[in-house]
């Protein structure tokens, strides 16, 4: 009895008619959570890759140490579905670098919603996100130390559609926020536990 993600990715590598199991049984699935799972690139990779539907991908940090490296992201990004992808959650994934997001992202072009807050993403992912991602609506960038007022202002200028941002627990300068409401006057920010809207002149605490 296959009990896991991996051991669902162990089974594809047993022989043909078990490889095409796995492939029937994930092709019609819209949404993957390895959240919570100890998965490694190969099988993540090798999973995401049967999606062939897949609009919303959730590979957050696993509490069991969640071994997913640039490698795995760079694998993951040549996955058909990548395009297609809704949502993304990278959330607390220590392990990877801009190299890994930059490649991952620079075929999401479908991408609406996307978590990679408690990494160490730099400007250089928030730069790719702002090329390729059109479509964008809401960005967690909870706790991402290295961002800059720089990188939030192409962002916020190049995506049109970006209704909402997190940047609780970044280094971003309350002063930032102006420049991005003059670009974005209905854009909500939530910083410091408060969601501010300028554009409405209001400050509401979060709840």
């Amino acid at each position: 009895m296959i009990t896991s993600f991996t051991d669902l990715a162990q089974a594809s590598g047993v022989c043909k008619k078990w490889k095409q199991g796995v492939k029937q049984s994930l092709a019609r699935r819209e949404s993957l959570s390895f959240s919570g799972r100890k998965m490694d690139d190969d099988s993540t990779a090798r999973l995401v890759r049967y999606a062939y539907s897949l609009k919303d991908l959730d590979i957050s940090r696993s509490r069991w140490g969640c071994q997913i490296t640039d490698d795995g992201l760079y694998r993951i990004s040549l996955a058909k579905c990548v395009s297609n992808l809704i949502s993304i959650s990278l959330w607390g994934m220590t392990g990877i670098t801009d190299k890994g997001v930059v490649q991952l992202i620079s075929r999401a072009q479908s991408l609406q919603h996307l978590n990679i807050g408690g990494t160490f993403i730099t400007d250089e992912s928030l730069f790719a996100i702002a090329d390729s991602c059109p479509h964008l609506k809401t960005i967690v960038l909870w706790s991402c130390r290295h961002v800059t007022e720089s990188g939030l202002l192409v962002l916020v200028n190049k995506c049109g559609k970006l209704e909402s941002i997190n940047v609780w627990g970044t280094r971003i300068p309350v002063d930032c926020f102006i420049g991005l409401f003059t670009i974005s006057p209905a854009l909500q920010i939530k910083t410091g536990g408060l969601l501010l809207n300028v554009g409405s002149t209001s400050l509401w605490p979060i709840v």
